[in-house]
């Protein structure tokens, strides 16, 4: 039996092998980037027709694409925290969190940005000093209800 964290490191071994990007991955099941990198890496249960159309791609069997339809646990793991460019993004929520918190309560009241309901777009915005990563969290505003 294979497990969900399990099912990612061998599609990700596997998508290297063959050469094929995540952006090709995704493309070829017609969803996100962002959204097919977190699903098939094992943090979002994959429908069994994506999850064919993967194991496919990358000649997995069978035991792989069940893998992929699990629920996951969604829990911090701590090697991958601490891994450089994830610390990063904690730290800069660390540093703007309070501050975005402000600004969205200002903006649309009392409530949260729902992570449910959400979408992640990564970019590369040349500049001087530099590229840029542009990161774009877009979450649905869920008012709380008392």
């Amino acid at each position: 039996m294979v497990g969900k964290r399990e099912a990612g490191q061998v599609v990700d071994r596997h998508r290297i092998r063959r050469g094929l990007s995540w952006r090709a991955l995704a493309e070829a099941i017609d969803r996100p980037p962002a959204w097919t990198v977190a699903a098939l890496l094992g943090n979002h249960p994959v429908p069994e027709e994506p999850a064919r159309i993967v194991a496919d791609l990358l000649g997995l069997g069978p035991e792989i694409v069940e893998a992929l339809q699990l629920q996951p646990v969604r829990t911090a793991d701590p090697a991958v925290v601490s891994d450089p460019t994830v610390y990063r993004l904690h730290e800069a929520l660390a540093v703007y969190g309070p501050a975005i918190k402000a600004l969205v309560h200002e903006e649309f009241g009392d409530g949260i940005m729902s992570a449910i309901n959400f979408r992640l777009d990564v970019a590369r915005r040349a500049d001087p000093e530099g590229d840029r990563v542009v990161l774009t969290l877009d979450g649905k505003f869920l008012p709380y209800q008392w």
